[in-house]
């Protein structure tokens, strides 16, 4: 946690309070879920510092940050309160991070469909990235 050592003290002081908790709450989450055993007392603890951001980052909306919608992900922040849930489905994360299936969302959803008409773009879509693996190989 040797980043957020130097950061914190470096804007203690120049930002309220509940913003400079709201970055070691975050990391906190982060760093339990990318453990490899996760026990229930893990579970626990992933579940109290997620109650810890979300108590903290409401100090986004109150001070009405102008960049805070353009900067800050609700839909993954969204996904945050579901991880609990799905490790006990599927077991831990193991590193897996959404930027991954991000990336992947990009090149063979997102950029097809700027290359479409928009009008029934799927089949367009569909034959794009045909066109682009055959390319590939």
């Amino acid at each position: 946690m040797g980043y957020p050592l130097v950061y914190l003290p470096a804007i203690k002081g120049h930002v309220a309070q509940d913003i400079v908790w709201t970055l070691p709450a975050f990391l906190e989450f982060c760093y339990i879920v990318q453990q490899n055993v996760i026990t229930d007392n893990t579970l626990s603890n992933l579940k109290n510092a997620l109650d810890h951001f979300h108590y903290h980052r409401k100090i986004f909306w109150e001070v009405g940050s102008s960049d805070y919608k353009r900067y800050i992900s609700l839909p993954r922040q969204h996904s945050l309160v579901h991880y609990e849930a799905l490790i006990h489905l599927f077991g831990v994360l193991n590193g897996l991070c959404t930027s991954i299936t991000e990336s992947k969302h990009i090149t063979v959803v997102k950029k097809p469909w700027w290359l479409s008409s928009k009008y029934r773009a799927l089949g367009q879509i569909l034959q794009t990235n045909q066109s682009l693996a055959q390319l590939a190989a």
